[in-house]
Parts: structure tokens; sequence; C-alpha cells
């Protein structure tokens, strides 16, 4: 996290305080500091940066989708628009090629 808002979070705790504990100041604003910094560190935070270009990418990844599943729609109307030929029951290992092509 930014050490600038670490220092400004230690600073409005430290305001917050009752005017006579305002005389051990710098031990109280080191320790919040730290307790700040420790407790912050183990959050698992991402940048501002980084979870804009995730939601881009997130973002790109639902209109292929769409696309995609707009395609398959069409396929599949086109396919069941036409007279269709009895399916044939393949059994054996042989049976779902596409299955073992992957």
């Amino acid at each position: 996290m930014d050490t600038f808002r670490i220092d400004e979070l230690a600073r409005r705790l430290l305001d917050n305080l009752p005017p006579a504990f305002r005389a051990t100041q710098r031990d109280l604003e080191s320790n919040f500091r730290a307790v700040l910094r420790s407790s912050l560190g183990k959050l698992d935070l991402v940048t501002r940066d980084e979870f804009d270009t995730q939601a881009r990418v997130l973002e790109r990844t639902r209109a292929r989708l769409e696309a995609l599943e707009a395609r398959v729609r069409e396929l599949e109307g086109t396919a069941g628009g036409g007279a269709t030929a009895p399916a044939t029951q393949a059994t054996g290992p042989a049976a779902d090629t596409s299955v073992q092509q992957g």
C-alpha cells in the first residue's frame, strides 16, 4: 500500500486521540504505522491499475462470449431449420471423436 496513505491513516488515528495521550505522540505514531503496515501487508490487495486492466480483459471476454453464443444460436437455427437425417448411435470408444481429439 502507498506509504503516503499509511501515514495519512496514522495521522488521522492520532488526531482522534484525547489530548492527554498526545504527549506520547511519536511513539504512538510509529506504532500506528507499524500496525497498519503489518495488517495491510497481509491483505491480498491489487493496485488500481491491475484492477482496471483485469476489468477491461473481463469486458472483452464477455463481449467475445456473447458473440460466440449468438453464433452458436445462429448455427443451431440453421442446422435445425432444414431436414435432419436420423441420428445414428455408435457405441464404443470411437463413438465420440470430439472428446478424443481434445
